[in-house]
């Protein structure tokens, strides 16, 4: 199963991955998402695009006006929450039109620790 992971980290953690991989010649499995903070990971995950992430999550290529109807929610106000997603990473453009979330699977992983 394809697993998308975002997670909170630093650039520094990412390039780390990128040089093991290289190294190892060996791809992860999922694929990694990485936030700087906590509060961009929830301003860019609300709870509408957590549910539309649910309904893409190995649906395949769909349009907006699809992806509106799959969550019941107006097509402007979905097309809004894709731009964003799409902004950060989360979700692809799909080849002949339409959006796609190429994954079965969403993983958050954050750690939360004093200040």
């Amino acid at each position: 199963m394809k697993t998308a992971i975002l997670e909170v980290g630093a650039p520094a953690a990412a390039m780390a991955d990128y040089v093991q991989s290289w190294k190892t010649g060996k791809p992860r499995r999922s694929a990694r998402i990485r936030f700087a903070t906590p509060e961009l990971l929830w301003k860019v995950l609300t709870v509408k695009r957590r549910e539309l992430l649910k309904a893409l999550c190995g649906a395949g290529p769909v349009s907006i006006r699809e992806a509106a109807r799959r969550v019941g929610r107006d097509v402007k106000a979905v097309h809004g929450d894709i731009t964003a997603l799409l902004d950060a990473g989360v979700l692809n453009r799909a080849d002949g039109g339409g959006i796609e979330f190429p994954y079965q699977a969403l993983k958050v992983e954050f750690l939360l620790q004093a200040a």
